[in-house]
Parts: structure tokens; sequence; C-alpha cells
């Protein structure tokens, strides 16, 4: 069977649409020479050894299993997830070739690859429940999501785009990525175990997603976006529930909301939303003489959406799950007392530096 395996972009999202559009996953390990030439495991360890000679004797394990992953464990037809951090989503792919290292590539950290056919680039994280986001969650560069059922459930998101959870499928998947692909004790890796390294700030921003998104459903949301943009100084009029002809809230500046600039926001809390919603919303703009509009589309936007706002970034601005979150952090001492007892937060501070 084909496996699953997730690799990252880079920590902001460097590669991301470098991937996409030449069809390849990895990059990175940019002080790694060629490891063609590599056979096993312990030509992999030598080669991280004397790249990281300093390095604890648990980093050269974790980056012997990341790089022996993408060296000899990763082939066509195997899943390939990779988490964007650009527009936080998840992009799905087919494998279509094992590694190669591109040597002419002027780009240091774009040479260590496989070749990917992305079959799907828009997947809101708000698609994905939150025991297998904690799995993707991982503070891994390179790994294979295995426990829960992942490998059956991300087949299910690609080509479904919903996630049916652990219990929908308890029973019914075969030998998970970790345990048919190792052959032997010394397989077993820090990849075939990714949340034993999890990531945890990106899985506490996904359990804040999840809270908000069990909390502000429907109108609330509009209530929620109307409590952020308050904080941000905008005097807000928001409709109420039911049809509101594709104006959710009125905003503006100064005493009586009337000042520049003028604001119309239409609010989506379900799936991903189309064009005509797009288009709508650029109808009442002009209807209205509002001068800049937002566009809050929780479950993310179709290509088409997407297509038809290319050419409106100084007039529209569109938040997903991932925005509307920043917005939350972002204006959470003043937001009304009743919106932080939904989403109870506290700071918490650490080193940025404490990981692998």
């Amino acid at each position: 069977m084909a496996h699953a395996w997730v690799i990252r972009s880079g920590r902001h999202g460097e590669r991301d649409q470098w991937a996409l559009l030449n069809g390849f996953s990895g990059g990175g390990w940019r002080e790694v020479p060629d490891l063609s030439a590599c056979a096993s495991r312990e030509d992999v360890a030598k080669v991280v050894e004397a790249t990281w000679p300093g390095a604890s004797v648990g980093k050269r394990h974790n980056f012997t299993g990341q790089l022996c992953a993408l060296r000899f464990r990763i082939h066509p037809k195997d899943l390939l997830v990779m988490p964007l951090k650009t527009t936080k989503q998840i992009a799905f792919g087919r494998v279509t070739g094992g590694y190669q290292y591109r040597a002419g590539e002027a780009e240091a950290d774009r040479r260590h690859v496989v070749t990917v056919d992305w079959q799907r680039i828009d997947l809101p994280r708000a698609a994905v429940k939150q025991d297998l986001l904690f799995t993707l969650g991982s503070a891994m560069s390179i790994f294979a999501p295995s426990k829960n059922n992942a490998v059956a459930r991300l087949e299910h998101l690609l080509t479904y785009g919903t996630d049916p959870g652990n219990a929908a499928l308890s029973g019914t998947t075969p030998k998970t990525a970790a345990t048919s692909q190792a052959s032997d004790t010394a397989a077993q890796t820090d990849v075939d175990e990714p949340e034993l390294a999890a990531d945890i700030e990106q899985v506490a921003l996904d359990q804040i997603t999840a809270r908000i998104a069990e909390e502000f459903t429907g109108h609330d949301l509009a209530t929620l976006v109307t409590a952020i943009l308050t904080a941000e100084g905008f005097h807000c009029t928001l409709a109420p529930p039911g049809p509101d002809g594709g104006i959710d809230i009125t905003a503006g500046r100064g005493p009586l909301g009337l000042d520049s600039p003028r604001l119309l926001a239409q609010v989506k809390s379900g799936s991903q939303i189309g064009a005509p919603t797009v288009t709508q919303l650029h109808g009442v703009m002009t209807t209205h003489g509002a001068e800049q509009g937002l566009l809050v589309a929780w479950g993310g936007l179709t290509k088409p959406a997407r297509d038809a706002l290319k050419n409106q970034h100084l007039r529209v601005r569109v938040w997903e799950a991932g925005d509307v979150v920043e917005a939350v952090l972002r204006t959470y001492d003043r937001l009304p007392e009743e919106i932080r007892a939904q989403v109870p937060l506290r700071r918490v501070w650490m080193l940025s530096d404490a990981g692998l």
C-alpha cells in the first residue's frame, strides 16, 4: 500500500510556492551534501556527524532519521502532505519520484527533493480533526504520520476534503507506515513518532482555532469579527441574524463611523466559499461606496474565488481561520469580557531555541 509522509517547506513557509509551482517537496538541509551515494542508514549517519560534529547524540539521531526517510523511504505513489505556512492551508500530492539531489540549483535549500504531483493545495486546517492536527503539528521537517488511522484519514481528506476521524475507521486500516516500512528496530526513528516532537506553538494555535470554531458559528462569528474591528479602532454596525443582503458588518473611522476608510465585511463560518460570494461583495462595495472590503472565510476559498480576488489586493482583504486567530491574539486584551470568557487564554513564555 502507499504510505503517507509530511514534509515541511521551511520554518516560515519560504519554499511553499516554489514547491507547488515546480512539483517538488523537500529542500532545506542546505549544509548537507549529496546523499545519492549513501546506501544505508550508517552512511547517512556518517554524513550527519561530519556536517554537525558538535551536535548532541539526540540531534544527530533525529537528523539521521529524517534524512534517511528522504533518501530511502519515500517512494512513488506515497501520499505527500505539506502544511503551508504562507496560506495556513494544507497541500496534498502523490510522490512521482524518489530522492534526487539538484546539484545545479543555485539555492542551497532547494537541492534535496522528491518530485510530487500536487493534487490539492488549499485544504483548510479547520477540516482536520484535533488529534490529526496534533500529529501534523510535529516540529520535525520530515515524518510519517501513522497513529489514529492517520494514513487513511489523510487519503480521505485528499479525496473528499473531510476528516472521518479515528473512530469511524477503527479496525479497518491495514498496517501503518511506521510498522510496514520499517523492517527492523533500527529503522524505527523519530520520524515514525512525530507526536514526541510537537511544535508547541502550532499545537496551541490549532487548539485556539478549534475553540473559536466551536464557540463562534454562524452569526456568532460575525459578532467576534465586529469585536475585533472595534478593538482596532473602527465604529461598527453589525447586521442582525438572517438575510443581510451581502453585508454583515458596516465599519468606518470616527465617532459616527463615517470617516475613511469605510469598510464592508461579509462573514462566512462554514465550508469553502466560491466566486459568487466574492462577486456579491464587490457589488455591495460599489453600491454603498465602500473603500475597503473584508471577506471572512473561515473554511477558506475555492480556487475560482481566489482567482476573482487576484486584482483586488488594495481593496479587499481575506481572513481565513488562521487570520481570525491572529486577529484575536492581536486584540485579545481589548476584546469584550464575554468573548474572552469564551476563549480563555494566558501568555506563556518559552525559549525559542529549546527544540532540537
